[in-house]
């Protein structure tokens, strides 16, 4: 296929997943129903629309960013030591939602480690400040990245294709998930249930609270899906499980 008619395809298949799932989250909880779900706001102030389109901006670009990225992996000069396959039946079909995974697991070692070093100067205030100009995120700051950062968040796709088998239904799978992750951690909103927080997962999987915490203090909670690398390296707020405690208290209040 030409790469002009395949980076057409995958910008409107980009965009359109973003301005789909951000667009959804943020006309249901800001717009439809702000009232009924007042209570669940984390941070109780309102961004304001020039946030929202900062936001909406930055994530714009990021996606063309991306697709650049996509185009480099399929023409550039290291297309021929990818493992990515296109037969499906090159491997056990058990492995393509293994592969979703291990791709989910992966991203969060890189992320956590390359989101420590993006926190420091001059690489914070030249890169990620970006991102941080919401201090109150919304769904769409998902993507709200200086186009260095942009480049950085990419390159997990020529990491994951280098070093394992993946199929490009998988790398879908697993691109779609983290914008999803990505929607619910920047919501603004914790929409968790109530039984959530006596479960295990709560001890292994990020949530919207923790996410947020970071952009409204700057530092610490520096995963993406999971709570491990901030456990073991001691940079989860040491606030976050009361804060998150007293959300669900205020949320589920008569």
């Amino acid at each position: 296929m030409d790469s002009f008619l395949l980076g057409m395809k995958l910008a409107t298949m980009f965009l359109l997943r973003y301005f789909l799932f951000a667009g959804i989250a943020f006309s249901f909880f800001y717009i439809v129903f702000q009232k009924t779900f007042q209570k669940h706001k984390i941070q109780q102030k309102q961004a304001k629309g020039i946030d929202f389109r900062r936001e909406i901006f930055y994530s714009v670009v990021t996606n063309l960013i991306f697709v650049a990225i996509a185009l480099f992996v399929e023409f550039g000069p290291l297309a021929k030591y990818s493992q990515m396959y296109q037969d499906i039946d090159d491997f056990p079909l058990w492995y393509l939602p293994v592969s979703v995974i291990l791709a989910l697991i992966i991203h969060d070692t890189y992320f956590y480690w390359m989101h420590r070093f993006l926190h420091i100067e001059p690489f914070y205030s030249r890169m990620h400040k970006t991102h941080h100009l919401s201090t109150n995120p919304s769904p769409f700051a998902s993507f709200a990245f200086h186009a260095g950062e942009s480049v950085l968040e990419a390159l997990i796709i020529l990491i994951l294709i280098f070093i394992m088998p993946i199929h490009l239904y998988a790398i879908l799978a697993f691109t779609t998930s983290s914008l999803l992750i990505n929607v619910y951690g920047h919501l603004g909103y914790e929409i968790m249930p109530k039984w959530f927080r006596q479960t295990k997962l709560f001890e292994v999987l990020n949530t919207s609270v923790h996410h947020n915490m970071h952009h409204q203090y700057f530092k610490g909670n520096y995963g993406l899906y999971f709570r491990f690398w901030d456990r073991l390296m001691g940079t989860e707020n040491p606030t976050y499980v009361k804060h998150y405690e007293e959300v669900l208290a205020n949320r589920d209040q008569d």
